[in-house]
């Protein structure tokens, strides 16, 4: 990954005062959790009851790297080889969405924070934490099993078995410190994410719903 790494930036920029301003008051919500764990479709779901503004990691790159530009090109084959794309890119990404629905009362991120330095960035760039950090809790092979059977409807490109465990295995390295560093702060809300979709999105309603 040194090569495709070398030209995407390593260090988000830095927002300006008036851009801190605005992102100063509306709901921030992390959402995380591994591939297939139905994150995406209550992300959807709580975007749509609550009127929050639903940014979703994944789509964003998935859409960068549909692009012909050699950045999408460098992104297609990061995400096929099931590794991390650059936190520099990743921030500029996440703020650029949030900035562009400044009237939102609350973002959705979903997806993100993938590491540690992502958590920490995102305060430094941003100037605040998120109000809440929600982790869906599911198994790998339910994971891999859901992942596949959405691979064979959406047909993507990084939804092959092999990559799918590479995912699951960066996902899990990586997760652990970021969970620690939410715990200290007391943001963390588990969501078991094995339960049918209704009685999932019925978790994370009353874990917005204790924030307003």
């Amino acid at each position: 990954m040194g090569l495709c790494q070398s030209t995407l930036p390593q260090v988000g920029r830095t927002l300006r005062t008036q851009e801190k301003d605005v992102l100063k008051s509306p709901l921030i919500i992390f959402v995380v959790g591994g591939p297939g764990c139905g994150k995406g479709t209550q992300c959807r779901n709580m975007a749509t009851k609550y009127g929050f503004c639903h940014v979703g990691l994944g789509q964003l790159l998935r859409e960068e790297a549909q692009r012909c530009t050699r950045r999408g090109q460098q992104i297609r084959d990061i995400m096929q080889q099931g590794l991390l794309v650059p936190t520099g890119l990743i921030l500029d990404m996440v703020s650029d969405n949030m900035l562009a629905h400044p009237e939102s009362r609350g973002f959705l991120i979903d997806g993100f924070p993938r590491e540690l330095e992502q958590a920490k960035e995102f305060e430094r760039i941003v100037g605040r934490a998120p109000n809440i950090v929600m982790v869906f809790d599911c198994s790998m092979e339910t994971m891999v099993r859901r992942v596949l059977q959405r691979g064979q409807v959406e047909h993507r490109a990084d939804d092959s078995e092999p990559a799918i465990r590479k995912r699951l295995e960066t996902h899990y390295t990586l997760c652990e410190p970021v969970l620690t560093f939410y715990q200290q702060k007391n943001v963390l809300r588990n969501i078991l994410a094995e339960e049918a979709p209704e009685n999932v999105f019925a978790k994370c309603c009353l874990v917005i719903e204790s924030l307003q």
